[in-house]
């Protein structure tokens, strides 16, 4: 039976205060990182913990941890990404509306690790509870000596500052948050140089997702070898899954990392409505590519996910029954990443525009022959070609949609209508 770790606190009353907190051993692991580790040892426990990161590309943390310098003249930041803007995703929001401290002390023991006294939260503005949570939540721990000069007694001090965003899907790639929080309009950096040398202010800067953080106090306190014990060994630990659309149970759930997607929609979200069969599964947010009901035998894991042809993301599973026409998801999701696009490159900003008019018009009944293949053409310009991941995730979604259900877009082209209606 798996036992909750970063949800275990979250059905408790006041589960967002600290003393709810402590009560369950919170800051334990921060006393213990301070007291009995140095950085390097932290990062080492992370590094054998096999942590990937949870904001979407699953990038070993503890190797990203060590490309910070060491004798770096500038100040060290670290920012933790909550802007949570990939549509069916709310792991995020449940921890710092819930357990807000949970977070903090695993920003804490992160900075501590690779040398940094400040740190950001950069946060959707339309999260205002999670907002204030964690605004209460930074006062309480600064008035316990968890935040501030010389905490608990050590030479580490660590403030927290809160940044609110507008609710740019953009600010969710790690480049673009840092112009953001720098003041200037959000668009992705040419890379190299990378955040870790380069970052936020042209100084060393780590970015972490709100869920990633959230398993450092974990892993400090019961070791790495637990941490690999639960799930796949190349993608270990507890993971939160996000369940939405035609399903029974729609929720968050926290299971081990791997599992069956299949037992995720399932069993533990109830499986389709009554009457209605699955169709399709997209497992990781919108930019994750669908994956048709045969396929869902697959673990839910960074590497399982990627021999399929789709990915893990965010872990944003959507449900789709058999009610649904896919090519009216895939008009709406492309008209998604149209809006969204910060239109910095030509292939996202003009390829999109012209993708989202194809795909209209295939979706009103007035499509043509060609208008599949040249969609085909649009995503192969796309894809590859763009500064941040934006066009590759709106190409490879469209690409998957096009090659799973072909005779969908083929109805609508022949018949001039949707068979759905």
């Amino acid at each position: 039976m798996f036992e909750p770790v970063l949800l275990k606190n979250i059905e408790m009353p006041d589960s967002h205060l600290l003393s709810t907190y402590e009560a369950g051993g919170g800051y334990q692991a921060l006393a213990k990182a301070l007291h009995t580790h140095t950085p390097d040892e932290i990062i080492d426990l992370v590094k054998q913990s096999n942590l990937r990161g949870r904001g979407g590309a699953g990038f070993p943390t503890g190797m990203k941890w060590s490309f910070v310098p060491k004798n770096a003249d500038k100040p060290k930041y670290l920012c933790c990404n909550a802007d949570e803007g990939e549509p069916g995703t709310f792991k995020d929001r449940i921890i710092m509306e819930r357990d807000p401290h949970q977070l903090i002390e695993g920003m804490a023991i992160s900075s501590y690790a690779i040398g940094a006294q400040t740190a950001y939260v950069y946060i959707r503005g339309e999260y205002t509870l999670a907002i204030r949570r964690l605004e209460q939540a930074i006062v309480e721990a600064e008035a316990k000596g968890y935040l501030g000069r010389r905490i608990l007694g050590s030479d580490f001090s660590f403030v927290v500052h809160i940044h609110c965003g507008a609710g740019a899907y953009i600010c969710g790639e790690e480049t673009a948050m840092l112009d953001s929080l720098e003041g200037k309009r959000a668009q992705p950096r040419l890379k190299p140089p990378f955040p870790a040398v380069e970052g936020l202010y042209a100084s060393p800067t780590v970015i972490n997702n709100v869920e990633t953080l959230a398993c450092v106090p974990h892993i400090v306190m019961r070791g790495p070898d637990w941490f690999c014990g639960i799930g796949p060994s190349k993608s270990p630990g507890p993971k939160l899954y996000c369940l939405s659309g035609q399903v029974q149970k729609p929720g968050l759930y926290e299971l081990p990392m791997g599992i069956p997607l299949r037992e995720l929609v399932e069993d533990h979200a109830g499986g389709p409505r009554p009457g209605h069969r699955i169709k399709a599964v997209i497992p990781g947010g919108v930019s994750a590519p669908v994956i048709p009901e045969p396929g869902l035998d697959v673990g839910m894991d960074f590497d399982s996910l990627a021999g399929v042809g789709s990915m893990l993301g965010s872990a944003g599973v959507i449900v789709i029954d058999d009610s649904t026409c896919m090519v009216k998801v895939a008009t709406r999701i492309i008209e998604f990443f149209h809006h969204e696009s910060c239109g910095k490159c030509t292939p996202c900003r003009e390829g999109l525009n012209w993708v989202v008019k194809v795909l209209r018009r295939v979706e009103a009944g007035q499509g043509t022959p060609g208008d599949l293949q040249q969609l085909e053409a649009l995503c192969k310009g796309i894809f590859g070609n763009t500064f941040c991941a934006l066009g590759d995730g709106a190409a490879m979604g469209l690409r998957a949609s096009l090659a799973h259900f072909q005779n969908e877009f083929i109805a609508h082209i022949e018949e001039g209508r949707c068979p759905f209606q």
